[in-house]
C-alpha cells in the first residue's frame, strides 16, 4: 500500500498539470491516442521480457514526434488518427504471438494501482519529476502558445516546436501514467479534474494548481474507494473524475447566474 500511495500520488500531480495544458489546447485527442497507441509498445516489451514501462516509453515517445512530424504537412486531427491506427495495428500484432500475458494486458489496459511493486516506483518517479520539471521550465511559452498561439509567434514562441514540445511531454507521463492507472482511463484523469478546474477559476496559474489538487483527490479517493470495496480502481477514477467535471460545470452556471443577476440589479 506504500507503493501504491506513492505511485498514484506522482501519477495524479502529473495528469493533473499535463491535463491542464491538454485542455487548454484542445488537444484531448492527443491525450486519448497516445496512451492507446503507447500500449502496443508495452504488449511487445512482455512479449521480449523488457519492462513495459520501456516499450511505453519507446513507443509514446515515437508516437508523440510521428504527430508532431504529421501535424506540420497534414491536419493535425488526422495525424493523431493515422498514428493510433498504426500503432493499434502493431499491438494487435503482438497480441497475436501470444496469450501467455493475459492478466499483464489487463493491468496496462484498466490499471493495477494495487499492485504497483518497489521496483516501479523508482522509474514512475523518475518519469513524473521529468514531466513536472518540463513544464515549469517551458511554462509562460507553453501558456502563450496554448491560449494565445498567434501573440506567441509574434513574440518568437514557434508554435511547431512547442506542439513537438508538450506532444513529447504527454508521452513521458503517459510512460509514467499507464502501469498505474491503465491506457483506456489515464484520459479521464487528464481531462476531467483539468477541465473542472477551469471551470472554477479563470486565472491560468491557480487552475494549473487546482487541477493538480482536483486529480490528487480523485486518485485518492479512487485507491481508498477500491480498497474497502474490491471494486476496479478505474471505476472510480472515471466516475469521481465525470463527477469533478459536473460539479466545475455546475459550479459555473451559479456563478454565470449571480453575475448577470448583480448587473441587473
Amino acid at each position: 500500500m506504500a507503493n501504491t500511495w506513492i505511485a498514484a500520488t506522482i501519477v495524479a500531480l502529473v495528469g493533473g498539470l499535463v491535463g491542464f495544458f491538454i485542455v487548454t489546447r484542445g488537444s484531448s485527442f492527443v491525450a486519448h491516442a497516445l496512451p492507446q497507441g503507447a500500449f502496443a509498445g508495452a504488449a511487445g516489451a512482455s512479449l521480449i521480457g523488457v519492462s513495459p514501462i520501456a516499450g511505453l516509453a519507446v513507443f509514446a515517445l515515437g508516437g508523440a514526434v510521428g504527430i508532431g512530424w504529421l501535424g506540420r504537412r497534414a491536419r493535425h486531427d488526422v495525424a493523431t488518427a493515422l498514428g493510433l491506427v498504426l500503432m493499434l495495428g502493431t499491438g494487435a500484432l503482438f497480441l497475436s504471438f501470444t496469450t501467455q500475458y493475459a492478466p499483464e494486458i489487463y493491468a496496462l489496459l484498466f490499471g493495477e494501482v494495487l499492485g504497483v511493486s518497489r521496483s516501479e516506483v523508482l522509474p514512475i518517479a523518475a518519469l513524473g519529476l521529468v514531466c513536472i520539471a518540463a513544464i515549469a521550465v517551458a511554462y509562460r511559452p507553453l501558456l502563450v502558445s496554448s491560449v494565445l498561439p498567434e501573440a506567441g509567434e509574434a513574440r518568437g514562441v514557434s508554435r511547431g516546436r512547442m506542439e513537438l514540445y508538450f506532444l513529447v511531454v504527454v508521452a513521458v507521463a503517459t510512460a509514467m501514467t499507464v502501469p498505474v492507472v491503465g491506457a483506456l482511463l489515464i484520459f479521464s484523469l487528464m481531462i476531467g479534474p483539468p477541465a473542472a478546474a477551469r471551470s472554477f477559476s479563470a486565472r491560468p496559474g491557480r487552475a494549473l494548481v487546482l487541477s493538480a489538487a482536483i486529480a490528487l483527490a480523485v486518485v485518492w479517493v479512487a485507491v481508498a474507494a477500491s480498497y474497502l470495496s474490491n471494486w476496479p480502481v478505474g471505476f472510480f477514477v472515471g466516475t469521481l473524475s465525470a463527477l469533478s467535471y459536473v460539479a466545475g460545470r455546475s459550479w459555473q452556471a451559479v456563478a454565470s447566474g449571480r453575475s448577470r443577476s448583480s448587473r441587473a440589479a
